[in-house]
Parts: structure tokens; C-alpha cells; sequence
């Protein structure tokens, strides 16, 4: 069943602007529950609250880049640390481009010999300028949104060797439909990824974990592990767990370096799935 909420989007996708008493009588409930349906994803900036109803965005889909890197730092930063010690030394590894991903970039700064596949425009610029990684661009169209390019790109990664790690970031997730975007493009690329990866790693704070998105990249099966910060439910860890993912939950640590050598992190494993590797 499709929740009230995605419903409410649904109809702001397609005419941009909803209003309290319309919505009140398409989805048969009273227009305080519509009001309230409404402040709530205006808390997940999903959508703009105007006088007796709501609008898009004004920014787009997730924000401006700059904006998202500013939002929940001390959680991506955290997240980035631990993400780091899973990259080694001339590995082949894949970054989106997601603000978490670009954290993550700085923390590898110091990696020798990586090869370092990316559509985000920032993430390419600071490894090309203060690292020694070869930069792999895809290509695309540019998605001012992500400060990315998006759009169909398996052609550039099929039959040129594997992926060792992705690491990428998500709008929403669930065990039932996996790692999701809210833009169509965004997802489009993120899947190419995934079909050319060996493990694939989603990077997100916590406010995701609730969070409203519409179009899938990863299924659960495909995902390795999930690092999040520390105020991640119980309840989510159990939920990931039950279908086989490890949910790592990572404590904010105090005098966290950025853009340096990866700063020890302990992490909450909830449970380890074999890699790909491993498997074979």
C-alpha cells in the first residue's frame, strides 16, 4: 500500500503546488492529519509550506550541493572516517555524488595509488588537486543539484574490468526496495555502478533512514554494508540485519579531522556479510 505521504508527493510531482482542502478530500482524512503530514516533509525539505497548502523545493529535488555538505557534517564526517578504512592502497573504487561520498574523498586524500571513479564534479576536483589518484569521469549531463554528471553510463564501464568498492549515498532505503533516489538520473547512474562493483557500501546520516525517495539503484542483495551515525533506530539495524546487510551505527567523535589521515572510529556492527570475494 502506497503510504499518505508518497501519495502527497505523487500529486506535488505533477502539478507542483497542493493544497490542504484538496488533499484532505482526495485522501479522505481531516486537514489538521494533512497539515501535519505536510510540516513533516518540510522538516525532510522535501517539499515548501505556503499558506493553505505546500510547493516544490525551490532548490530542486535535495538541495545545492555546498548546502548538503554544510547539512549534518559532523555526521558525514564520522561516516567518512569509518568508510575509509574499508579503501586500500591502489584499490579501484567508485564514489557518487553525494555529499557523504565527497567527505569520504578528503579522508582518502593520503591513499596511494587509487583509481577513483566519479561523476561529482567537487569530488573530482579535490583528488586531482591533493592526491595522487587517477581520476575516472564517466561523463553525462551536468545535474546542478549534485554539482554531477548524470545519465546512462554503462557503456563506459562494461567490459573494462571490475569495480573493487562504491561507496554512494541515498535519498531513502528500505530492505523491501533497497538504495533509493528521488531524481531519475540520479538513479540511472547509480545503477551502472552498482552492476559494475564487486561491493557495494551506502553512506548516510540518520535522516535518511526516514526519508521519502522513488526510484531504487540497489536492491538489498546487491548492498555489502550500510554505515550511518549513531542516532540510527534499533529497530532499522534488526530490519537491514533480517535480510542480510550489517548496519554499522558510528558515535560523533570530538576533534575529528577532515581531509587528513582516516581518525579512528568505532563503529555498532549489527552483522557482517560476505563480500562478493569471499564468495567466490
Amino acid at each position: 500500500m502506497i503510504s499518505r505521504e508518497a501519495r502527497i508527493l505523487d500529486t506535488l510531482g505533477a502539478q507542483g503546488s497542493v493544497q490542504v482542502a484538496e488533499l484532505a478530500r482526495d485522501l479522505d482524512v481531516s486537514e489538521v492529519t494533512i497539515r501535519k503530514d505536510l510540516d513533516a516533509l518540510e522538516r525532510r525539505q522535501l517539499l515548501r509550506r505556503t499558506r493553505g497548502g505546500a510547493v516544490l523545493p525551490e532548490r530542486g529535488d535535495e538541495g545545492a550541493f555546498r548546502d548538503r555538505l554544510q547539512r549534518e557534517s559532523a555526521a558525514k564526517r564520522a561516516i567518512a572516517i569509518e568508510a575509509a578504512k574499508l579503501v586500500a592502497d591502489g584499490d579501484v573504487i567508485a564514489l557518487d555524488t553525494s555529499s557523504t561520498a565527497h567527505y569520504l574523498a578528503l579522508e582518502l586524500l593520503h591513499r596511494q595509488g587509487l583509481v577513483v571513479i566519479t561523476q561529482s564534479l567537487p569530488t573530482a576536483t579535490v583528488l586531482m588537486e591533493r592526491s595522487d589518484a587517477r581520476v575516472i569521469m564517466p561523463g553525462g549531463t551536468l545535474r546542478r543539484e549534485s554539482s554531477g554528471l548524470v545519465g546512462p553510463i554503462t557503456d563506459a564501464l562494461v567490459g573494462r574490468g571490475r569495480v573493487h568498492k562504491a561507496f554512494v549515498g541515498v535519498v531513502g532505503l528500505s530492505p523491501e526496495r533497497g538504495l533509493l533516489e528521488l531524481a531519475t538520473d540520479e538513479a540511472v547512474s547509480k545503477q551502472a555502478l552498482v552492476a559494475s562493483t564487486d561491493e557495494v557500501h551506502g553512506l548516510f546520516d540518520s535522516s535518511k533512514v526516514g526519508g521519502f525517495a522513488l526510484h531504487p539503484f540497489a536492491r538489498a542483495d546487491q548492498v555489502t554494508s550500510l554505515i550511518t551515525d549513531a542516532d540510527a533506530s534499533d529497530d532499522f539495524v534488526e530490519e537491514w540485519r533480517a535480510v542480510g546487510v550489517p548496519v554499522a551505527r558510528v558515535p560523533l567523535l570530538d576533534a575529528q579531522t577532515t581531509g587528513t589521515a582516516p581518525v579512528s572510529a568505532r563503529a555498532e556492527t549489527a552483522s557482517r556479510r560476505p563480500t562478493l570475494k569471499e564468495h567466490r
